[in-house]
């Protein structure tokens, strides 16, 4: 048996930069131990697999590790490959996640909007595990579905931080976003994840669920900038629709290839 593979860039208008993810069209859901050893042999921070459902799709995402309940950039992947691959002719697609439900993704020109359930945070003690992460402490703390959200004072903070990859891995969540305000944009970020088999994220739309509606709240905007400090580097147009979040990104195909699968995998 062979499956289509597609690696993308995305959350970038160049190749080597952005967010690269593993995209696999499934004419049917494999088994879950299966879809797991393909992403850990892809080795991408996540890989999409998708199947038809009617007009809409069924999606996954799949970690070197495990599965993760939501993903935006991988998602992104998967809607460029369905409009530029994959024969998906209209200009908005509907995916069903099982744990995020029904995600959309609209093409405007060069430009795939994410439209996604908005994260729901509380604010949360400073502890000492949580100072323990970094080499310099935040100034606000809060806790989204999936991850912690820390504050600093600026975007050079955030640049040159040091992260304890060890002490990151003990929390009891998927992983950590830090966040400031830019010097050019809104807000900027990381996000670290070693529990989830991912040391730093290189542009991470799912944390976006968690920064887009703080940061709308501190700013007064609705429609918002924002840069994910990477070594790769990631550019983000955002908006706030509250129960919603829209974030908005391009991407760039790498590679197009083939998975040899036999009946013994």
């Amino acid at each position: 048996m062979k499956l289509k593979i597609y690696q993308i860039d995305a959350f970038t208008d160049k190749l080597f930069s952005g967010n690269p993810a593993a995209v696999c069209p499934l004419d049917k859901w494999l088994k879950d131990d299966l879809l797991q050893k393909i992403a850990m042999e892809n080795n991408q921070a996540e890989t999409a697999f998708y199947t038809r459902k009617g007009n809409d799709y069924e999606i996954r995402w799949f970690t070197p590790t495990l599965e993760v309940e939501l993903c935006g950039h991988a998602t992104l992947a998967a809607a460029y490959v369905l409009f530029h691959y994959e024969n998906h002719t209209e200009n908005t697609i509907v995916f069903h996640s099982r744990y995020s439900g029904q995600l959309m993704v609209r093409r405007e020109n060069d430009f795939l909007t994410l439209n996604f359930p908005t994260d729901t945070i509380e604010i949360v003690e400073i502890s000492k595990e949580l100072k323990d992460c970094f080499n310099h402490g935040p100034k606000e703390a809060y806790k989204g579905k999936t991850d912690y959200m820390l504050i600093f004072e600026s975007e050079e903070q955030i640049k040159n931080i040091r992260p304890d990859f060890l002490v990151i891995s003990k929390l009891d969540a998927r992983g950590i976003i830090i966040t400031a305000k830019g010097n050019t944009v809104d807000f900027v970020s990381r996000f670290f994840g070693p529990q989830s088999g991912i040391d730093e994220d290189p542009v991470t739309g799912s944390a976006h669920t968690t920064l887009i509606p703080y940061w709308s709240g501190k700013t007064g905007k609705k429609e918002l900038s924002a840069l994910q400090l990477s070594k790769r580097s990631g550019y983000l147009k955002c908006k706030h629709l509250d129960n919603r979040v829209e974030i908005s990104g391009q991407a760039k195909t790498y590679l197009i290839g083939e998975i040899y699968l036999n009946e013994n995998n």
